[in-house]
């Protein structure tokens, strides 16, 4: 059991992902909320939509038209944030000493994705069976396959892709650079930012090695170091597996938690008890527990408050270029993060002294893991539409 004065006082947890720290204010639950109140969302959606730019046969912003797609489809984001050719920068070396120590910039190029999960506008993956997870996953390798360099590590053992699928733009899968990282993200629904509610992902990649994925990496470089080739999340898995205290879920090749140094009310990670370095390093069976706890973890976040339970979710892994030493020290898991606090209606917002000092939470991991396990089962609108 963890200690229970912690229940009680406020503390700093470290998180060792980022080297950084958590402010825990469990004593905060009990105060009255008079902050922003939401109507709480319904499930009204059709199975498809003529308007969607997302579903089978339709025409998007572009004017791209989709195929009639009946699993996967992914396509060039429409809007993407970095693309693969624009104009030439480099900095002006001629520049004063201040001028390149303060005012840095580098060009980042790169291409964006959009993968629709189903070709149904209002299946979302709590609402899928882990085996229609499954090709979800099989997209997602088959995409980082087909970007991976050819002098990675990983190229050895990632599977030959078939990628294109057929009927699919074959211009999708030909990057006219290496790129040196792909991130896999979804943002579910609009508290996110998503701006179409049919169930999709996106993934980017770009010239650069982005903040986040390049902590973690140093991290996990420096604990490799300094515990004679120990990988820190299998052995974080272990000790989490062996207290259980903040376990959401199980299974005999992933573990998902509330990690210890969460700052989002209900933030959960996804980690392979075994060493995997990228997605190409699982086998069938290993895409298959996955995708059992993607949705375990996902039904239980819309059981939860019994609403489409918004998220950010992302893959973190080795990236598509880099050294041994870095491609050894990557290791695979999914963040989660969701912003809803009390209920459908109330949310965490980060701001004030979130934004100026360090991030802080008032649930504990250990609560907010309690509550989820307590949300298994059949999904909410199946019992709704029985009755």
């Amino acid at each position: 059991m963890p200690e229970k004065i912690f229940d009680d006082i406020s503390h700093r947890r470290y998180n060792p992902l980022r080297g950084s720290w958590v402010l825990v204010s469990p004593h905060r639950t009990k105060r009255p909320w008079q902050g922003q109140q939401e109507s709480a969302s319904a499930t009204t959606l059709p199975h498809y939509d003529p308007s969607c730019y997302l579903c089978p046969g339709n025409t998007r912003a572009q004017g791209g038209v989709n195929p009639s797609y009946d699993g996967t489809f992914v396509f060039v984001n429409d809007y993407s944030a970095v693309k693969e050719t624009q104009a030439e920068y480099e900095p002006d070396a001629n520049q004063g000493d201040l001028t390149q120590l303060l005012l840095k910039a580098e060009a980042v190029t790169g291409k964006c994705y959009v993968v629709t999960f189903s070709p149904a506008h209002n299946l979302t993956l709590a609402d899928m069976s882990a085996e229609e997870i499954v090709p979800i996953i099989s997209m997602w390798t088959k995409l980082y396959t087909s970007h991976l360099s050819p002098l990675s590590p990983l190229a050895q053992v990632a599977p030959a892709t078939t990628l294109p699928p057929q009927g699919h733009d074959e211009s999708v899968m030909k990057p006219n650079s290496q790129y040196r990282y792909m991130q896999i993200f979804e943002n579910k629904g609009a508290a996110m930012g998503c701006s179409n509610p049919h169930p999709h992902g996106q993934v980017w990649t770009t010239t650069s090695l982005p903040e986040e994925p390049a902590l973690e990496l140093e991290q996990f470089r420096r604990y490799r170091r300094e515990r004679g080739g120990a990988h820190l999340l299998q052995d974080y898995a272990q000790l989490e597996s062996e207290k259980q205290e903040r376990v959401v879920f199980e299974n005999e090749s992933f573990l998902a938690m509330c990690p210890w140094w969460a700052t989002w009310p209900f933030e959960t990670m996804i980690v392979s008890k075994a060493h995997r370095r990228a997605l190409v390093d699982l086998s069938p069976q290993e895409q298959a527990s996955l995708a059992e706890a993607i949705a375990e973890v996902t039904r239980r976040y819309d059981n939860l408050f019994e609403t489409h339970f918004p998220y950010s979710m992302g893959i973190h892994q080795a990236p598509l270029e880099g050294s041994v030493e870095e491609i050894d020290a990557s290791y695979l898991h999914l963040h989660f993060y969701p912003p809803l606090l009390r209920s459908a209606t109330v949310r965490k917002f980060l701001v004030g002294y979130e934004m100026m000092a360090e991030p802080q939470r008032d649930i504990t991991p250990e609560q907010a893991a309690t509550r989820l396990r307590g949300r298994g089962g059949d999904l909410y609108r199946k019992k709704l539409a029985s009755n």
